[in-house]
């Protein structure tokens, strides 16, 4: 299968190489992309977002350098992720997101506690 880029709707002020790549891992933990499945190539890709094709190749080279994707000379890349992988993907951008909220939290000034109160509120009502 190959991998579906129509859900990825690129935001301002992050780099797009970096939404690209936290996309894929999306996609990975979620089961949506599994080992084995290809990337579009490059120049689609390039043409799909609308971006640059040398951001498309920086995206790439980091999941390559990741071990996320393997790309063979005049061939699509194809996704390389076994359980480990997926499992350290889920471990760091749960600790990005958690990060993320803490950050928010202490910045309107909740304590941990109004913030522990305020996800357990929320954790059985959401999705």
């Amino acid at each position: 299968m190959i991998l579906d880029f129509g859900g990825l709707r690129l935001v301002d002020g992050v780099p797009i190489y970096l939404q690209i790549i936290r996309y894929v891992k999306a996609n990975i933990i979620s089961g949506r992309t599994v080992n084995g499945d290809e990337m579009p190539s490059r120049r689609v890709l390039s043409a799909l977002l609308g971006v640059n094709p040398n951001t498309i190749q920086k995206a790439c080279r980091q999941l390559e350098e990741e071990g996320l994707i393997v790309s063979y000379a005049g061939a699509k890349s194809l996704i390389s992720v076994d359980e480990r992988k997926k499992q350290e993907i889920l471990k760091e951008m749960g600790e990005e997101e958690a990060r993320n909220f803490i950050r928010l939290m202490k910045a309107m000034g909740l304590s941990l506690e109004d913030a522990v109160k305020l996800l357990n509120g929320l954790w059985e009502n959401t999705d």
